[in-house]
């Protein structure tokens, strides 16, 4: 762990104020409700323009997981993981695929979450129930990776002068003060000033590797002595792998509950595609600029184990500490991964409590007021943040693994919502036994230890996936 702190005095100055800013930020978005209802408070009134909407979308895809998980496989991996920028790439045409016509069903029908879409769609209780119980689950996974991703943060910048355990809570209380103040209007419009940070933090910190370590060209020296390994050739497993992800990619993020609700938040279907749109360039704007210093990262600093891997650029920045102006790139530095990692557990909050408290507190108190629906949402952020950092200090695990087990999971939701907008004839018992089928092979293969947790080399969620698209096709067309 580093010994000293990277953060100046003026750098933990500035961190605050930021942070002080969020809770304004939260009154803003309190004073700017129109009324106290699920629709105003967990989709800002579906209100929001190209700039909000896109910026939110923005913050809320390039989390901590980008900054830490991401920079750390690409360390480990090399020039293969130059794939990531697909993988951010197949998000948006996931989004592509079938938001547009969720969306004029969200205006029609005045959806709030997934969760309402599947009950209209399929009128089926358990269905709805399973994949809200999913949906669930995947976000408080989601929660748990960014939530750990904080605490190191916190505590290698800080110089263990906040720990891994404070810097978790500290950050969780200032995110659940400033989302259960405002909900979405507040989530919002501080994603806009995370996106704005996340951005101009990845450029600055792009250039100064480039100048400080050199460009790719330039470490090929220090490649083939320290790293030969990254000049093999790409074999067909690591095509596999690749294939692999990008279909868990496509099928898996884009449909994150907290990304479907900033499609219905959208103020209508043009600003929804011009706010997608903008959202295909940015991975070769951010995510290939991470993966780039990841690499050159590998040549300078060689044999690291997985959990300081997933440290590198804050490793990288550490070694510049001597040279005039890098406590302000450094301060950058840590308010633009704060600003991901807040972006992403703030939205995955929001969605958990609407999710909780629409499709289950909502069905068993179908008399319930708006403002007694909105109340009990609030009170449940602060539940789950409650747990989620207790499970974050507590359970061991690399975020990159994380991250897969919880898609492989989400993934198998994708036939109920794509297949569902495309084809109306479709029912509710062979989205059902689909789902059923891709999560019990899923969870065969990664749970039993006869069995490899990459069949022929794909992940499970994946042969999962085809499985269930499968029984929805076999069902439907063989069904009396």
């Amino acid at each position: 762990m580093n010994n000293s702190a990277l953060l100046s005095e003026g750098g933990t100055w500035f961190l605050v104020l930021y942070l002080a800013s969020l809770i304004l930020i939260g009154f803003a978005g309190k004073f700017a409700s129109k009324e106290e209802s699920m629709k105003d408070f967990y989709l800002g009134g579906s209100s929001f323009g190209v700039g909000i909407l896109f910026l939110t979308m923005y913050a809320t895809q390039y989390s901590g997981n980008s900054l830490i998980g991401f920079a750390g496989s690409a360390y480990r991996n090399g020039w293969f993981f130059l794939v990531g920028v697909t993988f951010m790439i197949a998000v948006v045409g996931g989004y592509l695929l079938y938001a547009p016509k969720l969306y004029a069903l969200s205006k029609k029908h005045n959806f709030i979450t997934i969760g309402d879409y599947i009950n209209l769609r399929y009128t089926h209780q358990l269905l709805t129930y399973l994949i809200v119980a999913i949906a669930i689950l995947a976000l408080s996974n989601y929660m748990l990776t960014n939530l750990k991703a904080i605490g190191y943060i916190m505590e290698y910048v800080t110089g263990g002068g906040i720990g891994f355990t404070e810097g978790i809570i500290f950050m969780s209380l200032i995110m659940v003060i400033y989302e259960t103040l405002g909900g979405m209007r507040s989530v919002a419009w501080t994603d806009a000033i995370q996106g704005v940070l996340l951005f101009i933090g990845v450029i600055i910190i792009f250039s100064v590797v480039m100048i400080h370590y050199g460009t790719l060209d330039e470490n090929t020296a220090l490649f083939l002595q320290n790293r030969p390994q990254l000049f093999a050739d790409i074999t067909l497993a690591n095509q596999i792998t690749w294939l692999s992800v990008v279909i868990l990619i496509f099928f898996g993020i884009s449909v994150y509950p907290q990304a479907i609700q900033r499609i219905y938040s959208a103020k209508n279907e043009h600003t929804l595609r011009r706010s997608l749109s903008l959202m295909v360039v940015m991975p070769l704007l951010t995510t290939l600029p991470l993966i780039i210093i990841a690499i050159i990262g590998s040549a300078h600093f060689p044999d690291l184990d997985k959990t300081s891997s997933e440290q590198i650029i804050l490793l990288m920045l550490s070694k510049l500490t001597a040279i005039e102006g890098m406590s302000i790139v450094i301060t950058i530095f840590v308010a633009a991964a704060i600003a991901a990692i807040m972006s992403t557990v703030d939205s995955a909050m929001l969605a958990i409590a609407s999710l909780f408290t629409q499709d289950i507190y909502h069905k068993k108190n179908p008399n319930a007021s708006q403002k007694k629906l909105t109340y009990v949402g609030k009170v449940f952020s602060w539940a789950i943040m409650a747990f989620m950092v207790v499970l974050a200090i507590n359970l061991p695990s690399t975020i990159w693994w994380l991250i897969q087990i919880k898609l492989e999971i989400l993934v198998q939701i994708a036939p109920a919502i794509m297949l569902g907008v495309h084809f109306k004839h479709i029912d509710a018992k062979s989205i059902l036994y689909g789902l059923l089928i891709g999560i019990f092979i899923t969870l065969l293969f990664l749970l039993s230890p006869a069995l490899p947790s990459k069949p022929f080399g794909f992940h499970a969620g994946v042969l999962g996936l085809l499985c269930n698209f499968a029984t929805v096709y076999i069902h439907h067309k063989f069904k009396r």
